[in-house]
Formats: C-alpha cells, structure tokens, sequence
C-alpha cells in the first residue's frame, strides 16, 4: 500500500494555480506503489497524477528524472510526462514533500500477461532503448552489481528469510564478481519494468511508469530484468517459454542485441534475480509487524536464480 501524506486543500489549490490545468476538483490517494504518496488529481483540465515524493527517492535525483521523461515523451515513447508550470518549473513542494504533477495515462497493470501482451512490451523496451541510445543523461545505479554486497550486508539475517540463503547468496556474489561482463552497450536504463510498471489496453501498451530506479546501466541487463519478471510462474519455478520467446521478439524487432549481448543475458537476469532476491530479504526482515506495506516473498526469486544458473538457461531466451 502507498503511504499517504495529507494535503491540505488549500495548498492543492495553490499549487494547481501555477499550472494551465484548470482548477482542482477533487484529489483522491492511488493505493498502488510503496515509494511514494500518489494521487489521482482531476482538475476542470483533465486528469492528472500528483506525486508527493517520500523518503527513497532522493530530491536531488528530480532534475534527472524530470528531463529523463522530457526527452522519452519528444521522442514520442509512452511515458508520462511531468507538467512544467508557467514558469517552466516542473519540480514543486507541497505538504512538506517535494512534488510533481504528471500527466495521466489510460491503461491497466497486469499481473499475468499473455505472449502477445510481452511481444507488446519487449517492444515499448526497445523502442524506449533507442531513444536513449543517444542521450546524454547520467545516473548511478545504486541498486547495480558493485552495490550488491553492501545490500547483502544491510539486509540482515538472510538465514531468518530461507535457512541456507546466506551461504548461497554469498556464493553467488563470488561468482558473479568474477564473471560479471564488462564493455557491453550501456545508457540509461528503466531497471524496474516489471508488469505493474506497464499500462496496457488490449495488447497496446500506453504507458511505461515508475522510472526511480533508472540509471545508466547494460541495456541488456534492461532485458533480463524485463525476462525475469513478465516471463516466470508467481512461485518462479517454471519460465513460461511462450512468453519469454514472445518478449524477445517485440524487443529484437526494435533493438539487435549484439552476440556478446545476447550470451550474457542469463548470467545478467541472474544478477537481477539476486538484485530482487536481496531487496525484497531486505523488506521482508525490517518491514516491522503491522506495517501498512506488503512484504513480498523472496523465494520466487531464489527460484528464478536457480532456474538461469543450469546449463540450459540461454534456450530461455530463444525467439
């Protein structure tokens, strides 16, 4: 569930004054997200997504996220893009938060989708690798392979999650060190598209959302995150091949992956695996009792590591 910081209508009505959206009439809290206050803000301009931000996303990574979504929504990419006021300003505070109010976006989440839903979304990847291929933009990301020890460190007990998941996370670390590629193409990435990121009508996306984890990583590594979380049973054990072949189609047609690329991507969806395996530990072991915040499970992740370490992992990438 989403935290909600109050807002106070008065200071609603001010901030919606600086824009050329109209004016408020009414703003309800979105129960989607955990990292953020989000809100559905309906002005007599339209529909709008008012963002308060909270604590993981830094006030000084905005300008880099604001100007991400500028250039994505020029090159014609579905991403929701920040509303600049009249003063060009698309950075606010509101409620104490720093804030931005965002375009809104027809479409759904998905929790299971069907091939052609993942050919849909390998190609909004794609398509989206392209426009950055050339951007300037810059951002390091803390959630990458050189931070992954510390996040193994700061998670705790991982012992008290699964008995055993220590040792094997400590040896996937070690084997990930000395293998982990070096030299593949790399910009801004999105590192976080999973189903619930991508809003679809049908077999259309309409919009890629949720960017506060991009930074400039391997694209490829891009497409392993996207493989391991739209192609893989809820307990993780078993990668559906219809829709794992179906999203490196939609992705292939917009991007040719270089052969060096594509006989990294298991070793680099097993590098994802670990990244959601360690950060989801992380929640599960300091979420305290009562928290408004769903844990999620580690274990499907553990699954998915297992299942592209065996020695048949790049057939889960064939088209």
């Amino acid at each position: 569930m989403a935290v909600y910081t109050h807002v106070d209508p008065d200071e609603l009505a001010a901030l919606v004054a600086r824009y050329d959206i109209g004016t408020v009439v009414s703003c309800k809290g979105i129960a989607e997200g955990v990292e953020n206050s989000n809100f559905l803000l309906e002005t007599t301009g339209g529909r709008f997504i008012l963002t308060l931000y909270e604590k993981r996303v830094k006030a000084d990574d905005l300008p880099f996220f604001v100007d991400l979504l500028d250039h994505l929504a020029r090159a014609g990419c579905a991403v929701p893009a920040m509303i600049h006021d009249r003063e060009g300003a698309a950075i606010q505070r509101i409620a104490g938060r720093s804030a931005c109010v965002i375009q809104f976006l027809p479409g759904i989440s998905l929790t299971h989708p069907t091939p052609g839903q993942c050919a849909a979304a390998g190609g909004a990847l794609g398509a989206m690798h392209r426009a950055l291929a050339g951007y300037s933009g810059a951002r390091d990301n803390s959630m990458g392979q050189h931070h992954w020890r510390a996040i193994a460190a700061g998670a705790g007990d991982l012992d008290s999650v699964l008995p055993g998941l220590q040792a094997e996370v400590d040896t996937e670390l070690d084997w990930l060190d000395a293998h982990w590629p070096a030299g593949l193409p790399r910009h801004v990435i999105h590192a976080d598209l999973f189903p619930d990121n991508v809003l679809m009508l049908g077999e259309t996306v309409t919009g890629l959302i949720d960017f506060y984890f991009a930074a400039t990583d391997f694209r490829a590594y891009d497409v392993a995150i996207t493989h391991a979380s739209w192609c893989f049973s809820d307990d993780g054990k078993r990668c559906d091949q219809g829709r794992a072949s179906a999203l490196m189609r939609g992705y292939l047609g917009e991007v040719a992956l270089s052969d060096a690329e594509i006989a990294a991507l298991p070793l680099l969806a097993r590098g994802a695996s670990l990244r959601f395996l360690l950060t989801r530990a992380h929640d599960w072991i300091h979420t305290p009792a009562g928290a408004l915040v769903t844990r999620k499970d580690p274990s499907p992740f553990l699954e998915r590591l297992r299942r592209y370490r065996a020695d048949d992992a790049a057939a889960l990438f064939a088209v």
